[in-house]
């Protein structure tokens, strides 16, 4: 069973990343699939099952694992099935309604003391079995409003666990990207520690000749000291940014593992009406929006449903009377059932709904607005962080020209040791600017995908 159950789960994950990028109505089945996969085997899947320790996963790992196990995502799955549940309870009242009733009563009839026939006890049995059927014949388009209103429910659920997902995959790149910064810089310090390392046993050397004074050696240590004191800074990072990754995936348990680190950066070229129109087409929250503004629509002319009649059959067979066989009955009929007075609830339930299409219209402009906002900030974003990369680069190769000048002139007994601790925390400053560059292009990136619906 747990075998069964951990191939179902390694299944999922590797269809996940493949899903969002098929077409709405594959990635609803989808959805279904997953949810009912999870719900099925909730105990067996875990951190360990889908994280082997000290395995090297890439982004699109950590992704699809996510869309797996972050509570987010599985919360938004749940909702889109119960949508679907709403729709298919609307669409019921399309079909009969059968029951069956049996009752049994002992009855003593007031005022008899004794049962016709000269029986001595007052009481009698009755029995009474029944099947029912109704159905409603037509409801002036009730019914079929409902189910086009519950539909719409659904797309804006199938819309919003879109939302979540693109949240999700967007978090996972955020953490992702921090690991690799923080990696990075973890890296660069490690490289100044050495530096200064060199540099405390070349003060201590030309001390002890009696070229340098003892100051330059005290200033090797502090610098050292300080430099270590970095380092270990940078480890702490690492690990907050570690445990910020497994949060975003949804595995806060993970076993330790590591990731790829791809330092190539490709150029990203955009247009920024391409990216509006593209962010106004692609963006679930909008589709969501206008899907609740349709039924809002639509509950007013549900809403009005409730002026006209329904006209419903019935049928009934079975059988009564005080002792067995029971007496067959039957009867067949119809009602006609019409609103003629309620209080004005009608009325006020259409008002209620005209008030909520007014509120949802509001939610889609609002939507549409935060939409260009959100695309015009990232893009501008990304031609900063374009441009920065290219200076924080030549930066940091003017940082080491100067560090080893300023080094060779302190072996040459020109320089002092004040120049070439600036020099040093110039280059590791250098880059430190160039890696949070590299890894604000990336976020920027990310953040403009997102901001046109990406979920890729």
């Amino acid at each position: 069973m747990l075998a069964i159950a951990y191939a179902v789960s390694m299944k999922t994950m590797m269809l996940t990343a493949q899903a969002y990028s098929q077409p709405r109505n594959s990635r609803k089945r989808f959805v279904l699939g997953m949810f009912v996969a999870l719900t099925l085997f909730p105990m067996t899947t875990s951190a360990q099952d889908t994280i082997k320790p000290g395995e090297t996963l890439d982004l699109t790992q950590c992704i699809a694992i996510a869309l797996k196990m972050h509570p987010n995502v599985l919360g938004a799955a749940g909702s889109v099935m119960a949508s679907q549940s709403k729709v298919s309870q609307a669409r019921s009242n399309y079909f009969p309604q059968i029951s069956w009733s049996t009752t049994y009563d002992r009855t003593h009839p007031a005022g008899i003391t004794s049962l016709p026939g000269g029986g001595g006890d007052s009481y009698y049995d009755e029995y009474k079995t029944q099947v029912s059927l109704s159905q409603t014949l037509y409801d002036f388009g009730k019914t079929s409003t409902q189910v086009k209103v519950q539909a719409l429910g659904a797309d804006s659920s199938q819309a919003d666990l879109d939302t979540i997902t693109s949240q999700v995959i967007f978090g996972v790149k955020l953490a992702y990207y921090g690991v690799l910064q923080a990696k990075q810089s973890r890296t660069a310090n490690v490289e100044t520690v050495g530096q200064f390392e060199q540099r405390l046993a070349s003060a201590k050397k030309f001390f002890e000749v009696g070229i340098k004074p003892k100051f330059d050696v005290t200033k090797a240590e502090v610098d050292l000291s300080q430099a270590k004191l970095n380092l270990l800074k940078a480890e702490n990072a690492l690990t907050i940014a570690r445990i910020t990754l497994n949060n975003a995936m949804g595995v806060p348990e993970a076993p330790v593992f590591d990731i790829l680190d791809t330092t190539t950066l490709q150029s990203y070229a955009v247009n920024l009406e391409e990216v509006l129109a593209k962010g106004y087409e692609r963006r679930s929250d909008l589709q969501s929006t206008r899907a609740k503004r349709e039924a809002a629509q639509r509950s007013i002319d549900l809403a009005r449903k409730g002026y006209y009649p329904i006209l419903s059959g019935n049928a009934g067979y079975g059988g009564s009377g005080q002792d067995f066989p029971l007496e067959k009955e039957w009867s067949l009929g119809a009602t006609l059932t019409f609103p003629l007075f309620s209080g004005f609830s009608t009325t006020y339930q259409i008002d209620e709904a005209r008030a909520n299409l007014d509120i949802a219209r509001a939610n889609e402009e609002l939507v549409k607005q935060t939409i260009r906002f959100e695309i015009e900030q990232a893009f501008s974003n990304l031609k900063e962080v374009r441009e920065r990369i290219t200076l924080a680069d030549l930066t940091v190769k003017q940082a080491q020209e100067n560090r080893e000048l300023a080094q060779g002139r302190y072996a040459a007994g020109v320089g002092n040791a004040i120049e070439v601790t600036d020099a040093l925390v110039t280059e590791i400053n250098a880059k430190t600017a160039y890696i949070t560059a590299i890894y604000d292009y990336r976020l920027a990136i990310a953040s403009l995908e997102k901001a046109m619906g990406g979920r890729e």
